[in-house]
């Protein structure tokens, strides 16, 4: 029987939200082993002078507990 746990991440790009849920992944995974699934719980853009500056993923990101 396996036992999971969830993490709360926000990630942020100035490039786009794709590359902010990368960027997540890779930070989680350096030091969360056993990343089983990521789900993206909400997005949103920093704006500023009218333009977007920053895009942002709120991210739940499941993991196996080690025994």
């Amino acid at each position: 029987m396996s036992v999971s746990s969830v993490s709360s991440v926000s990630a942020a790009s100035p490039v786009s939200f794709q590359d902010a849920l990368e960027k997540g992944y890779a930070r989680a995974s350096q030091t969360l082993r056993g990343i089983e699934s990521i789900e993206v719980i909400g997005e949103r853009a920093n704006v500023e002078a009218g333009e977007i500056k920053e895009y942002v993923v709120d991210l739940k990101i499941v993991f196996t507990l080690e025994k």
